[in-house]
Parts: C-alpha cells; sequence; structure tokens
C-alpha cells in the first residue's frame, strides 16, 4: 500500500514515479500497474541502495550513486569492506545477504551486487523476486543456466536492471553501432578481440596446505552455493577471478567490457558453434591464456547492413590478433586493456576495450545519423533514473538484462568451449535450450589436477596428476546449471 500521512498527503514512492514521469513528458499511472517496491520511509525522493560485496569493484560503484540513501553494505570479509563501511557509516552493516533481506527488506529498494563471480547469481534472483532493482557487476552470471534466469526473472518482475559493464554507457558502442548500422565497414564476417589480462594469478595448482580463516572473513559465507574447500589466502580477495569454483577467469571477467559493441553492433544472440585451446588446462584453476572460436549464423539486416554468419574470435593472457594489412607501424593494439577488430567487406573498424574510441582503418571518418541512445551521467546513475520510473514508462538502461542476459551466456559459452577443448571437436551449441547437440553419451574428459612439474638436479619433470575419466555430457550439463551446496538455491526459473 502506498503511505500517506493523511488523505491529500504524497507518499515517497509516488513522489518518485510522478517525479521521473513529468521529466520525461510521460502518463503517470496507477500503482498497482508498476510491478515493483520501491520503499517506503526514506524521507526523501532518493533510493535506498543495499550493496553485496563492497570491498572492490562495488565500494567504486556505491560512492558513483552516494547521491542516493546507501542504507545496507554485506561482506563476507569485513577486513576489505572497511573502507566502504567508514565511507557510508550510515549505512547498517551485515555479513549474511539473506539476514540483510529479512531485516531491511521493506526499506531497501535496490541492490548492487559485486561479489564473487558465482554467488552474483543466486543473490540478485532473490532480490529480483523480492521486487528490488539490481545492479550486478560483470560477469553478469557464472553459468548460462543463472543468465537466462536472471533475464526472465527480471522480465516477470519488471524492476530495473542493469550489467556494470560500463563502457556500454559510453560514446564508443554507440558509435561503432551506428557505423555498423550505417554499412560504413560493409558486410562482418570475422571479429577479433582481446585482452591483456588476466592480471591476477591464474595456471595455479591446488595449495597443498589451508590455512587459519581470518576473523575478519566469514568463509562459509564465501563459498555459498560452491563446493567447500580448505581456505587459504589465494582464493580471496581478489584473486577468486582465476579459479573456476569462484570465477571465470580472464574471458569471462573482460569480454563482458570487450565484446560488448560486436554483441549489440551485429545483433549476435547465440553461437550454433564453439571451440576453445589454452594453455594447461587445469580442474580447479584457468588458464594462463586461451583463444575462443564461436560461430554466429546469418542474421538477417541491421539497419542498412546485411548480417551474414560471422565468426568471433577471442584472445587473452597476452595473446593477441595479428596485426592487418595497413596496420600503422608502431601503433600499439592494445587500448585501455584491450581491443577488438571488425573485419568487414569494405574496411575494418577498431575499437578498444569498452568499446573506447572507434575509428576506421581506411582513416575515414564517417557522418552517419545519431540512432543510439547517450548517457548523459553515467552507467551507475543511469541505473539510478531506471530505478526511479513505473515498469510500463521506463527508458532501460544501456546494459538491461535482456539485452545483458544474453550477451552474458554468449560469453560464459567461451569458458566452456575452453573446459571441454579436450573433447577434441567443435562444439554444436542449442542456445534456445541450453545445450550442446553433438556430446554423446559415451564420450568422457578428463583434466590435469596438478601439473608436477618440478626441477631436480637441473632436469625438469613433468608428472600430472589427472582426473579420472567422467561423462563428457554430465560435466558439461553441470558447467552449463551448477548443482549448488545443500543450503543455497535459486528462485525456479519462470
Amino acid at each position: 500500500m502506498e503511505n500517506s500521512n493523511n488523505s491529500g498527503g504524497l507518499s515517497r514512492r509516488r513522489f518518485l514515479r510522478n517525479s521521473a514521469a513529468i521529466a520525461a513528458g510521460m502518463t503517470v499511472i496507477p500503482n498497482v500497474a508498476m510491478g515493483g517496491s520501491l520503499g517506503r520511509k526514506a524521507p526523501s525522493d532518493k533510493l535506498n541502495i543495499a550493496g553485496v560485496g563492497i570491498g572492490g569493484r562495488g565500494f567504486g560503484v556505491l560512492k558513483a550513486m552516494e547521491s542516493e540513501n546507501i542504507v545496507a553494505l554485506c561482506d563476507v570479509d569485513w577486513k576489505y569492506a572497511q573502507k566502504a563501511f567508514d565511507h557510508f557509516p550510515k549505512a547498517k552493516q551485515y555479513w549474511d545477504w539473506r539476514k540483510m533481506f529479512d531485516e531491511m527488506g521493506d526499506s531497501i529498494d535496490a541492490v548492487v551486487v559485486a561479489t564473487a563471480d558465482h554467488t552474483h547469481a543466486i543473490i540478485a534472483a532473490h532480490a529480483i523476486t523480492m521486487g528490488k532493482h539490481v545492479y550486478v557487476e560483470k560477469p553478469l552470471t557464472h553459468t548460462v543456466y543463472e543468465s537466462r534466469l536472471l533475464t526472465k526473472l527480471a522480465e516477470k518482475h519488471g524492476v530495473a536492471t542493469q550489467m556494470g559493464n560500463q563502457g556500454a554507457s559510453g560514446d564508443g558502442v554507440a558509435l561503432a553501432t551506428e557505423w555498423l548500422k550505417n554499412n560504413e565497414i560493409g558486410e562482418v564476417t570475422k571479429v577479433e578481440a582481446f585482452t591483456d589480462r588476466p592480471i591476477w594469478p591464474q595456471g595455479l595448482n591446488v595449495p597443498d596446505q589451508g590455512q587459519w580463516v581470518p576473523d575478519t572473513l566469514n568463509w562459509d559465507l564465501f563459498i555459498g552455493p560452491a563446493e567447500m574447500r580448505p581456505y587459504n589466502e589465494i582464493y580471496t580477495p581478489w584473486n577468486f577471478r582465476g579459479w573456476w569454483d569462484f570465477g571465470t577467469g580472464a574471458l569471462g571477467d573482460m569480454a563482458c567490457h570487450v565484446l560488448h559493441p560486436a554483441f549489440k553492433g551485429l545483433d549476435l544472440g547465440y553461437p550454433t558453434k564453439a571451440q576453445g585451446s589454452s594453455t594447461l588446462l587445469l580442474t580447479e584453476s584457468a588458464p594462463t591464456a586461451q583463444s575462443v572460436r564461436m560461430t554466429f549464423p546469418e542474421r538477417g539486416k541491421k539497419g542498412k547492413m546485411k548480417l551474414p554468419e560471422v565468426e568471433v574470435y577471442w584472445y587473452d593472457g597476452g595473446l593477441q590478433p595479428m596485426k592487418p594489412d595497413g596496420w600503422p607501424a608502431g601503433k600499439d593494439m592494445n587500448d585501455a586493456g584491450g581491443g577488438v577488430l571488425f573485419h568487414g567487406t569494405k574496411d575494418m573498424l577498431i575499437t578498444g576495450c569498452y568499446g573506447k574510441d572507434p575509428w576506421l582503418l581506411s582513416g575515414r571518418k564517417p557522418e552517419v545519423p545519431k540512432t543510439e541512445r547517450r548517457v548523459e551521467t553515467s552507467h551507475e546513475m543511469d541505473w539510478v533514473r531506471a530505478c526511479k520510473e513505473s515498469a510500463e514508462n521506463r527508458q532501460p538502461t544501456n546494459s538491461p538484462f535482456n539485452e545483458a542476459g544474453p550477451f552474458n551466456e554468449m560469453v560464459v559459452m567461451g569458458v566452456l568451449a575452453v573446459r571441454l577443448q579436450g573433447l577434441n571437436k567443435e562444439l554444436e551449441w542449442d542456445g534456445e535450450n541450453m545445450e550442446f547437440t553433438n556430446i554423446n553419451d559415451d564420450e568422457t574428459v578428463r583434466t590435469v589436477i596438478e601439473d608436477g612439474f618440478k626441477i631436480h638436479d637441473g632436469h625438469p619433470t613433468f608428472n600430472k596428476t589427472w582426473t579420472d575419466p567422467v561423462s563428457a555430457k554430465a560435466f558439461a550439463n553441470e558447467l552449463i546449471k551448477h548443482t549448488y551446496r545443500d543450503g543455497w538455491s535459486l528462485p525456479p526459473m519462470p
């Protein structure tokens, strides 16, 4: 119900809705049609925002929103989170997001999720089912299934959503999309992309021994839905990105930034084929370098541009595409952490990481109509703006889950291709049904538990320890949709 001090009073929820609608020149709609829930007790038009995972990226995101009410802060590592606690002293502090939701649910409007990758989905999904708007750092989720779930839940509950790939709100992605739509480089049949990551440890053996858990860390809550393992400082903070149980490696971490202009500008959708290769593939840790090729089918037209079948190549760990003919001598291909090359039939489009600074290899500077939305504030505050608008009249953010979800599916598909490279074939993917169609029941796969590299009397030895062969189909299905640890579960798929 609306809160009002008297029959003529104006509740905070109605104030937020009316203000946003008036600013956009829109019609105010009845409260019953909103589909979401805004907090009811703050004495202003500001959002009540809770942050979960606030020691690293989460702190930066919340600082970008500090014009709003930061009412709750939750983290499993209170030493890492201390700077956020100090910066927002009025916010209530929590270890467990479930307790935070139980105690403060009605007074929270929106939630920022910036935990380790493997807990993004479970936190965001429960927040959405409570009617909370959500901002989730990239990668959106750990698995294909989780991405599909968040996409469908956001649609069902009508909340404002945003993935934290900040380049989506920059001018570069918009400009590259406009050039592509205007057919400035012709038909694109090949895209190459790379990042200079990882800048955290990868390719590591699992530590031989555990360590005592610091008093400032709740290890059980960090593990969350993953399988329990002994604590070691190599896993968190920051380094979780390089461990398969908690992160998605350099590809999952950075492709959401680097490949966004390709996904958006070329309407990529679901790939139909994928294959990956890498340096030594370990059971527990992402490889130090990897490459992936994904094939996308013909997709009709976008603006003046035809969309034929296209192959998208990915490189990381120091690998880059070969420089094409006509590349300016001495020019570094790495622009702010990576880059993308669109191979067109008429020209080549190049963008940096985050889609920044697009340019054409020919040197031309196209003048094309501005058809793509520009964000005048910031990626973070654009989501705040969307939270204050009604579901029916909302201007979507530039990375809402109906786009970010399918995009993230593509990204983690690349991770699957790397982890299934032992099958020694190109994998065929049915995106709609989230399954591989050419993994047979009798196929098996195994991975390296430990590299076993040692030097004795100056001579190297390689005594790899392998897992036992397991069903490739079962292994693939577990990567697509994780089995959560007892006591942890997702809401059902709508």
